[in-house]
């Protein structure tokens, strides 16, 4: 009698749905201060249990422990919580402007400020990004953040820098080291490695920082990234921001319930962690650190940001349909604002009222540059660009079939 049982495909059954709790438990928390920090030249097969454990600098008392925890002082503080406050009514404002039309489209980073704010300070100018769409933190935490440029773009208006050719929440500031963002899916990582690859063949001292969702992990982009990272010991800092939804889908659909997304780092020879994102002086310390192995020849670091998406996953997502609306409140790596004040206030450097302060002058800081931007139209105003535009900024020369097509339009 045979008795081999049937092979059987395994599908992950829905999380999220409404009335569903989703269990938290998965996240293996560990306390803070407790996960080692090695020598920034350990070897990568050495940070096995770093893919598993989780980066943690502020308890909850908001005391900063543990060898990770950086020294830095009031003013750094305050830079940084400037930054996460900037992108977070930065994101609001512009929130309310496409509900009334004022813009087509637009995607919150709520809840993950931390992460590329506190990245963007740990990189060095020269440095290349190369952001998904939720990294807007990266241009914002900067003192010459380019709000305006950015608000025009998402306005499509006549000052938009990339003309309507791109989708609003897609920025590109070269000189700003803030790649072109892709609508496809983990290209960003093979160019990261690229232009990584590039500086170090060119004897340059600059490094790339590749970003990517928990979801694009399941495209062959990553995987192929990770091969050329570590075969050329790229310079490169790897991003992998675990939010816990890639769109209505829940992390584990691309695999995060059966292992970590760090894990498949160490697998292919690559330094990895797994980092509470939702601290800043946590995302702070592991960046410096990954910068530091990546600028002294030491190789790819890939680092694994737990933290959690809590709006929707753009203005056309309606996340009531597969997530209960209290899950970011339920999520226990907190809120990244409200834990680096903490911070602050129990270092006897803020107070209530210096961060009510802060909060009106970045609120007036945002509505001053939307009147600005606005000043040259917006979507609501009817605005369209010239038919002429599509033609220019194309070709260094014409080709005839458009010239002949542009005389056909009377233009």
């Amino acid at each position: 009698m045979n008795d081999q049982r049937a092979l059987r495909l395994h599908v992950p059954e829905p999380a999220g749905r409404p009335g569903h709790r989703t269990d938290f438990s998965y996240l293996h928390l560990s306390p803070a201060g407790e996960v080692r920090k090695p020598p920034v030249d350990t070897a990568p097969r050495a940070t096995a249990d770093l893919a598993y454990a989780l980066v943690r600098v502020l308890d909850d008392d908001g005391r900063a422990v543990g060898a990770w925890a950086p020294d830095v002082d009031a003013a750094f503080l305050k830079k940084g919580l400037r930054g996460m406050i900037r992108t977070r009514v930065f994101d609001a404002r512009m929130l309310v402007a496409q509900r009334q039309k004022k813009l087509s489209f637009y995607m919150q980073s709520l809840g993950e400020e931390a992460i590329g704010t506190a990245h963007a300070m740990a990189l060095q100018d020269g440095d290349m990004c190369f952001p998904t769409y939720r990294q807007q933190s990266l241009l914002l935490a900067r003192d010459d953040a380019p709000i305006v440029p950015m608000m025009c773009q998402l306005l499509s208006n006549e000052r938009d820098p990339i003309k309507g050719r791109q989708m609003p929440v897609m920025y590109s500031f070269k000189r700003l080291g803030f790649f072109s963002i892709s609508g496809n899916l983990a290209t960003q990582f093979i160019q990261a490695v690229g232009w990584a690859m590039a500086s170090a063949i060119k004897g340059d001292t600059r490094i790339a920082s590749g970003w990517i969702g928990d979801g694009a992990t399941a495209e062959a982009d990553f995987h192929t990234a990770l091969t050329f990272a570590h075969v050329y010991r790229a310079p490169v800092i790897l991003n992998v921001v675990n939010n816990q939804w890639a769109i209505s889908s829940f992390q584990y659909v691309a695999g995060g319930e059966q292992t970590t997304f760090a894990a498949r780092g160490t697998g292919c020879g690559i330094a990895s962690l797994r980092v509470d994102g939702n601290d800043f002086l946590a995302v702070y310390s592991v960046s410096r650190w990954a910068a530091e192995r990546a600028r002294s020849n030491l190789g790819p670091t890939l680092i694994e940001w737990i933290t959690y998406r809590a709006g929707a996953h753009s203005t056309s997502d309606d996340p009531t349909k597969y997530r209960p609306a209290e899950d970011w409140k339920r999520f226990p790596l907190g809120d990244p604002i409200e834990r680096l004040k903490r911070h602050m206030i129990a270092r006897g450097v803020w107070s209530e009222a210096d961060h009510g302060a802060l909060q009106q002058e970045v609120e007036g800081e945002v509505v001053a540059a939307q009147k600005e931007a606005e000043r040259s139209g917006s979507l609501a105003d009817g605005h369209v660009f010239p038919p002429r535009e599509m033609f220019e900024d194309v070709f260094e020369q014409m080709p005839s079939h458009l010239v002949r097509q542009r005389r056909e339009l009377g233009i």
